[in-house]
């Protein structure tokens, strides 16, 4: 595996490779790897020449300084578990490197980034879009792969693709969960012992929703999950919401000929995590 740190080599080394013809999977993370990372690179890796990892925690995506700097980061944990899947090309820059200037580049996805994930976490997508299509141009991928759990998020790098026409295939990944249900996340790692036990309660919230969307419509299974996380005093709601699965713009009835999915955003202690699930 080489290991590079710098924009330079990187573009330098995957550019060789590209025009020796060879097709670069890449798999953007923020390290803190777990199983649901690992599970995009084996695809990667499976369906390309070289696999392309970065490990950046990228400030400019936080809104909240003190969720940053918690951020768990052990890049020699990290290399290990890339060694074990056969990474071919690592890139770790620091925050230097990727902005050695003031980021002052402002997108805009329109109502796509003004709901959920957007609504509670000002800028937290426009830092996303920008980390996303530096690192774009670095790797020059023929197909990058992202996991589902950040549903929002894949669509708005959709959307990035689309309107600025970058020659990279996106591609989905279905969540992937710990034996207990809990989406995999390396948020998990901050939970205390008593939190982690009923973290789980969040899928099975969403998955007892699912087996009422015949009795109830949108608005009234809504109120029916917000009460459920009521229920437990460790729980804090953020958000669940009931969208469409393209424009993540709210459904007021169940269309079968629209794919329609639950999002939720929760604090368990100090600990935020996100989950969704599809209805139609």
């Amino acid at each position: 595996m080489y290991i590079f740190s710098t924009i330079k080599e990187t573009s330098d080394y995957l550019s060789r490779k590209k025009g020796q013809g060879l097709r670069i999977g890449f798999v953007p993370t923020m390290g803190a790897l777990h199983e649901g990372h690992l599970s995009l690179m084996r695809r990667a890796k499976e369906e390309n020449d070289l696999l392309a990892v970065s490990i950046f925690v990228n400030p400019i995506q936080f809104n909240n300084a003190q969720d940053l700097e918690k951020y768990p980061r052990d890049l020699a944990k990290d290399r290990a578990l890339l060694e074990q899947v056969g990474c071919d090309v690592l890139f770790a820059p620091d925050a230097d490197e990727m902005y050695p200037e003031p980021e002052t580049t402002v997108y805009d996805f329109g109502p796509l980034e003004q709901v959920m994930e957007g609504a509670s976490r000002k800028g937290h997508f426009n830092g996303v879009a920008v980390v996303v299509y530096k690192l774009f141009e670095i790797i020059e991928p023929d197909r990058a792969y992202f996991g589902e759990k950040d549903f929002q998020q894949l669509a708005i790098i959709k959307e990035l693709v689309r309107k600025y026409k970058l020659p990279v295939e996106i591609v989905p990944c279905p969540i992937v969960r710990e034996k207990d249900g809990l989406a995999m996340s390396s948020r998990n790692e901050r939970l205390m012992e008593n939190e982690r036990k009923i973290a789980p309660k969040i899928s099975q919230i969403l998955k007892e929703a699912k087996t009422k969307t015949e009795e109830l419509n949108p608005a009234e299974l809504k109120i029916w999950v917000t009460e459920q996380f009521e229920k437990e005093p460790q729980f804090r709601l953020d958000y669940f919401e009931i969208a469409d699965d393209t424009y993540l713009q709210t459904v007021e009835n169940w269309n079968k000929n629209t794919g329609t999915m639950g999002f939720v955003a929760v604090f368990l202690g100090n600990v935020r995590l996100i989950d969704n699930i599809r209805f139609i």
